[in-house]
């Protein structure tokens, strides 16, 4: 399944975001993408930003039932919080659709994210560099499913790190893609899905050449 996408692919698909998009007929093939990462890193933020439909959301107002259970500190401005997940959607062409899906980020509904991970192709780690150990969560579950992802570094402030210092601090391999990006604008979040793909295709791309030598 991986071989038939690519970043040209999602980077066409990507022109203005309609809010209503109709869902083709002719739609025979959904890829799976799960955005995943701490607490009010700015999940919710990227499916609005780039889905062409009106996104799914099950947010809910933040009580006091969260106090002392989730850790609002670097996020005092957040008033709702995702409780099951978020749901977006991007037409690649009149058959293939990808399907976003936002993880809830608080420890208490991680639960959810094994039956998030099935049949997913790829995966977003949106990072805050100010709260980096909130992803370890996501890279040791994303391991353990054996799903590839990239890693998103999502600047709501100016970075205090290097792109490098936050691969080691994060133990990430080489080969894992990092970028640059703004959950709020369609275009950076855009760029995200872009590596994304482009990951994808260079691991579908390695694997076949890999079968063909064998």
């Amino acid at each position: 399944m991986h071989s038939r996408i690519s970043d040209d692919t999602v980077s066409m698909a990507l022109p203005g975001s309609t809010g209503h998009a109709p869902l083709p007929e002719s739609a025979s093939n959904g890829l799976k993408i799960v955005i995943v990462g701490g607490f009010g890193v700015g999940k919710t933020t990227m499916v609005r930003s780039v889905s062409e439909i009106r996104p799914l959301s099950t947010e809910e107002t933040m009580t006091q039932a969260g106090v002392g259970i989730d850790d609002a500190s670097f996020v005092r401005h957040k008033t709702t919080t995702t409780v099951a997940f978020d749901f977006g959607r991007i037409s690649l062409d009149e058959q293939m659709v990808l399907y976003l899906f936002g993880a809830p980020g608080q420890e208490r509904f991680w639960f959810l994210w094994d039956r998030l991970f099935s049949g997913t192709l790829g995966a977003v780690v949106l990072v805050d560099t100010n709260r980096l150990s909130d992803s370890w969560y996501a890279l040791d579950r994303l391991e353990h499913h054996g799903t590839p992802f990239i890693v998103a570094r999502n600047n709501f402030t100016e970075p205090q790190h290097s792109l490098e210092e936050v691969r080691e601090a994060l133990d990430l391999p080489p080969e894992v893609p990092m970028i640059d990006c703004d959950a709020r604008k369609r275009d950076s979040s855009k760029a995200v899905l872009v590596a994304l793909a482009r990951y994808l295709y260079s691991l579908s791309a390695n694997g076949a050449a890999g079968e063909s030598t064998a």
